[in-house]
């Protein structure tokens, strides 16, 4: 397979930047694979896996909110985190979706809400691409 650039860009650090083979992610419109060559698009990206083949072998990472640019020849990816799937701290993220759960109970119905709300939809992202993986 013909390789093609890919770069992942999160708030606090460039995640990847390099060659890869291949590209599978869920968009809002559903999973999508990119090979080098593929047409040019734009589309969002909402919590879920994310598969790399980078030397003939996939590595998974667990990608949280973003966009995603696809041209011919380079790919962009811009989220909100981004972590390989063998590097999540289980037990990190099962503390975190109990927190977000107590913190969704106590404000229901405000801003504070909303927060604990995208605070537990990653940790179950990272807890589940963390359990497909072992």
């Amino acid at each position: 397979m013909t390789p093609f650039n890919l770069k992942i860009i999160t708030p606090e650090k460039i995640f990847f930047d390099g060659k890869t083979e291949q590209l599978t992610v869920r968009t809002t419109e559903g999973d999508i694979g990119i090979l080098a060559g593929h047409e040019n698009f734009v589309a969002n990206l909402p919590s879920g896996a994310m598969k790399i083949k980078i030397d003939g072998s996939f590595k998974v990472a667990a990608v949280s909110d973003g966009v995603i640019k696809v041209s011919k020849d380079h790919t962009t990816i811009i989220a909100s985190a981004v972590e390989w799937a063998d590097e999540i701290d289980i037990e990190w993220a099962k503390r975190s979706e109990k927190e977000a759960r107590e913190h969704m109970q106590q404000h229901k119905g405000d801003m504070e809400f909303q927060y604990a709300e995208l605070k537990l939809k990653r940790a179950l992202n990272r807890i589940s691409i963390s359990s497909s993986e072992k």
